[in-house]
């Protein structure tokens, strides 16, 4: 109960702090902060530690950093409810360890790991690229998502090799690694960065941009939403999907290696990715 008490204080704090800033910067980039599972289920523990528990949750509720758009982060899933793999796996493993949780909503991926980084979310599931690595840990990889281009329904493109021409303008999400990725590899193709998937989308149909690139799950899940819209055949391109936290927590780490092996050998993972809708899962 006190452990419910102090969160609970905390959590209004941190909304004064967050009504502050937004009237002194427009709320431009500021969280969204989903209260969720307020008061701790009673799981099992999963034979942690008292530190790698205190490395996992260090103010007692277990932060989840996500993004909205992508079913590996969060979307609304066919119920109605909130999904995706970050998500979900954010409250399975509070339930795991009777852990109370909140769920922490930015407008895009970067923010989400500026945020990890700096240690104010305590887990995500993200691409774990090795320049990633530098800056928070990850388990093994347990999705391996192929990349791609959504183009409106008005493009003559047909595959991922038609996209490096001039004057063909290529949709980023601002700080991705598609965007470090993409302005190093396409020679002739102008690389836009996009501040939100929202937007992108608002792009893509006005035709300020001749395409987007991204993992196929949020591809498939934009060209729901814009008429028309389609998914190049091929990829330029695989994300290795893992569940990330900030560094110099090694026994958080190292209890999240088992964690992830247990989902995906027990078919809790599967059934994450089944929830959230994914697509564009690699087969080979």
């Amino acid at each position: 109960m006190r452990l419910v008490h102090h969160s609970r204080r905390a959590w209004l704090a941190a909304g004064s702090t967050a009504l502050a800033l937004c009237v002194l910067a427009g709320c431009a980039d500021l969280p969204v902060v989903q209260r969720a599972n307020a008061v701790p289920a009673q799981g099992q523990g999963g034979n942690i530690s008292a530190q790698a528990r205190a490395e996992l949750a260090p103010t007692g509720t277990l932060r989840v950093g996500v993004y909205r758009g992508s079913p590996t982060s969060l979307v609304d899933g066919r119920d109605g409810q909130p999904a995706g793999i970050a998500h979900d796996l954010g409250h399975l493993l509070g339930k795991e360890l009777g852990l109370p949780v909140r769920v922490v909503e930015f407008p895009r991926v970067a923010l989400v790991l500026d945020a990890l980084k700096a240690g104010q979310v305590d887990l995500t599931f993200t691409n774990a690229t090795e320049s990633r690595a530098r800056d928070m840990d990850f388990t093994a990889a347990l999705v391996r998502l192929e990349l791609g281009y959504l183009v409106p329904s008005t493009s003559t493109m047909k595959a991922t090799g038609d996209v490096d021409h001039a004057g063909v303008r290529v949709g980023v999400s601002e700080g991705s690694t598609s965007q470090a990725t993409l302005g190093r590899v396409l020679r002739q193709a102008t690389v836009v960065p996009v501040a939100n998937l929202d937007l992108a989308r608002a792009m893509l149909t006005r035709g300020e941009l001749s395409a987007f690139a991204t993992n196929k799950g949020i591809l498939n899940e934009m060209a729901d939403r814009v008429a028309g819209a389609r998914v190049l055949d091929g990829r330029w391109g695989e994300e290795h999907l893992a569940i990330a936290v900030p560094k110099a927590r090694p026994a958080a780490g190292e209890y999240l290696q088992r964690f992830a092996r247990q989902i995906k050998a027990d078919g809790r993972l599967q059934a994450m990715v089944t929830r959230s809708g994914l697509r564009g899962v690699a087969q080979d």
